[in-house]
């Protein structure tokens, strides 16, 4: 499982897990067998992320459903989100592993992004307006904000969703860019949060055009 271990720069880091996701071939996904074969695993991530954003469709995907809710709710979400990890930046379970990344470090640097939001947002004030923050944005303001998009996976309109993460990682970026006092290691990262905006855009165009898959 990836880990976020330095304050303010989302970067992931692969470090020991004492506790291994249930992935399929365990009991939760005993319909899907082989938990080793990479193809298995890929089916798995695109079909938790189908049923969490688009719900049952179909009458077999309800026992599925079933699980995958009961999985979120017993291990939590970043059980899940290791199903996701591995996935493209274009698919839906790759988006949706995006939206966790950022939660992830947004509680873990809630103090932090709060001031390169406020520092941010006055050169993106059409992103602000996207993202939402209530004013004034402290850290308690940006965690509930990101708590309110992941909550959109299930119970809004998804690309409206990925618009709002992408336009608050922007503003997040630039406060990060301009606040930068240590050079190129600031600069660098707030250039990785602006290529997380950008496939956030990218999935969310691609899920009102029916191919985010």
């Amino acid at each position: 499982m990836r880990r976020f271990v330095r304050s303010g720069t989302m970067e992931a880091v692969s470090t020991p897990n004492p506790r291994r996701p249930i992935l399929p071939g365990n009991k939760l996904f005993e319909s899907l067998p082989g938990a080793a074969d990479p193809a298995t695993v890929t089916e798995a991530a695109h079909r938790t992320a189908e049923l969490l954003v688009r719900g049952v469709r179909k009458s077999e995907d309800t026992e599925v459903h079933a699980r995958v809710v009961k999985l979120a709710d017993e291990y939590g979400l970043d059980e899940l989100a290791e199903l996701w990890s591995d996935s493209p930046a274009d698919s839906l379970p790759g988006a949706l592993w995006r939206l966790y990344v950022l939660r992830s470090w947004v509680h873990s640097n809630a103090e932090a992004v709060s001031r390169e939001f406020a520092g941010g947002r006055k050169y993106a004030e059409v992103h602000a307006v996207v993202a939402g923050v209530a004013e004034p944005p402290g850290p308690a303001e940006v965690r509930d904000m990101v708590d309110a998009v992941l909550r959109g996976v299930a119970t809004g309109d998804f690309a409206t969703t990925l618009d709002r993460a992408a336009a608050f990682a922007r503003i997040v970026a630039t406060g990060r860019a301009h606040l930068a006092d240590d050079g190129h290691e600031q600069v660098l990262s707030a250039s990785k949060l602006v290529e997380t905006a950008d496939q956030l855009q990218t999935a969310a165009r691609a899920e009102r055009a029916g191919s985010l898959w």
